[in-house]
């Protein structure tokens, strides 16, 4: 059963009119994960991205992370849906648990080469960790803020379905 979680951040309006979907992988080799770094930005995420006209969530999520890690991935299970509101959007995000089939290159987009992104592995725990103070970037920087917070969201549901 696919797990459900909403976050309303402060600016979200009363009912929203733009609606994003996107998809995102946990991939596990060594007890490391493959997080997205924006070397560039100084961000941590999730390998993931936008949803395509007619693709399915689980194609979107094995297109994403190889077009940012260079992996090829196979959804193993699908454990979270997550709903942000911010201003007039709903933000969906579908969490899937992958493992690694394969290799190949990176396809970067411009906007991700410009932010200086590559792949790397570190310990869940580690990223826990570093989601959970997305507060600290509330007064500094809210593009940093929000995916931390959806990223300690997720990361927090992926440890309860591991631990039970």
């Amino acid at each position: 059963m696919v797990k459900t979680a909403e976050i309303h951040g402060a600016n979200a309006y009363k009912t929203f009119s733009k609606t994003r979907v996107g998809c995102r992988g946990i991939v596990l080799k060594d007890s490391h994960m493959l997080i997205s770094h924006e070397v560039n930005t100084d961000s941590y995420l999730i390998p993931g991205g936008g949803l395509e006209e007619n693709e399915t969530t689980e194609a979107c999520c094995i297109r994403e992370i190889n077009e940012e890690t260079g992996y090829i991935v196979k959804p193993v299970r699908h454990f979270l849906t997550l709903n942000e509101f911010y201003k007039e959007y709903k933000y969906v995000s579908h969490y899937f648990l992958c493992e690694i089939i394969g290799k190949s290159e990176q396809k970067l987009t411009a906007n991700e080469m410009k932010r200086g992104l590559i792949p790397e592995w570190i310990a869940p725990k580690i990223m826990l960790e570093m989601y959970e103070k997305y507060d600290d970037f509330t007064a500094t920087d809210e593009e940093k803020r929000g995916p931390y917070l959806r990223e300690y969201t997720a990361l927090t549901e992926y440890f309860k379905m591991v631990e039970n």
